[in-house]
């Protein structure tokens, strides 16, 4: 594994999550001085506790709306690329806590941007949003980058805002630096556990034995592993250190059509890895707030301009997942040899 990327200064924000650990061990095997900025992680059987991350880069803690620490961060380390991922992520707590999803999505997104508009040695800067970030008519074809972003609910509003503010930076400010926007689509691996997401919430009733309990089992989403997408953004970052001009702008990472499925059968393939388990329809049994029952993602303008281009199926996608929650103990070599079993395919 070689990258452009080895030996840079790349800062992280969120590192401490899902998505942004895994990024930061990536990474790290490919040589870049990884910083980290973020909370607390979420539990202590995260991925990012579990790998022992704490003591591979440079991991600093504070919230993505303290402005003064995070300036205190760019002026300490310089960054030459940023990757920013600190967000609220969860679409039913941002009904339950309005407030601070704007407060973190939108202020927490200004902050790193203005950051980056002060730094001299910032060159890349990489926002990842969301697929939610559109205005979801329910069709069945998928949103191209330039579809309209809109939002019905508190989490994928925010992110329409991150994207707009985004793009607003990059127009009025960022002439010698180059910013992206990046929406993947519904992300599973090993070492999640927020709450309300459905990988997390099969797992800690297959673990305590009971059955999984699941609303909305036909609505449809595309999955897809989270070294899909990482890989999509890396990629992006050594094109942009390159040739920023031409790879500014806003780019779709999603799976294969065949992974855009039905919850039901994401939770079925699930149980199958697991070897045992069984699921309850909780359909009409709780209060249903409004998400979207079909969404997905056009990928054309990431494997013409990029190369990019997924290649797990869903069957693989929930096996890595699956390993990484039965292996007794998930440590940083186990995500490694992951991202080399990956590597080998792509």
């Amino acid at each position: 594994m070689t990258s452009i990327l080895s030996n840079k200064t790349v800062l992280v924000t969120g590192h401490t999550g899902f998505k942004g650990s895994w990024l930061c061990i990536w990474l790290r095997e490919l040589g870049a001085r990884v910083i980290g900025y973020a909370l607390e992680p979420h539990t202590p059987l995260d991925n990012f506790v579990v790998s022992g991350l704490r003591d591979k880069v440079d991991s600093n803690i504070g919230d993505i709306r303290d402005y003064d620490k995070l300036e205190s961060i760019f002026d300490n380390y310089h960054p030459e690329i940023v990757f920013h991922l600190a967000a609220q992520p969860i679409v039913r707590l941002s009904y339950d806590m309005p407030r601070l999803t704007y407060d973190t999505n939108l202020i927490g997104t200004v902050n790193v941007l203005d950051c980056c508009r002060l730094s001299d040695s910032v060159k890349v800067i990489i926002n990842v949003t969301s697929d939610k970030c559109y205005e979801n008519k329910e069709w069945v074809w998928g949103y191209r980058e330039n579809d309209v972003l809109g939002g019905h609910d508190p989490y994928s509003s925010s992110k329409a805002c991150s994207e707009i503010i985004t793009s607003a930076y990059r127009d009025s400010f960022f002439k010698d630096k180059y910013v992206s926007t990046v929406r993947a689509g519904n992300v599973i691996g090993g070492g999640d556990w927020q709450f309300g997401r459905i990988v997390p919430d099969c797992i800690k009733s297959l673990k305590q034995g009971n059955s999984i309990g699941v609303r909305n089992l036909l609505s449809v989403r595309p999955w897809q592993f989270v070294l899909e997408p990482l890989k999509g953004y890396i990629m992006l970052a050594e094109k942009m250190c390159t040739d920023g001009g031409k790879y500014s702008g806003a780019w779709n990472f999603a799976p294969g059509q065949c992974s855009t499925t039905t919850v039901k059968e994401l939770v079925t393939r699930i149980i199958h890895y697991w070897g045992s388990g069984s699921y309850t329809d909780l359909s009409g049994q709780q209060e249903q707030l409004v998400e979207s029952r079909t969404l997905s993602l056009d990928i054309s303008k990431s494997v013409n301009m990029l190369g990019w281009s997924p290649v797990l199926s869903i069957d693989e996608a929930v096996r890595y997942t699956t390993e990484w929650y039965k292996n007794p103990g998930p440590d940083y070599e186990f995500c490694v040899n992951q991202i080399r079993e990956y590597s080998k395919v792509i």
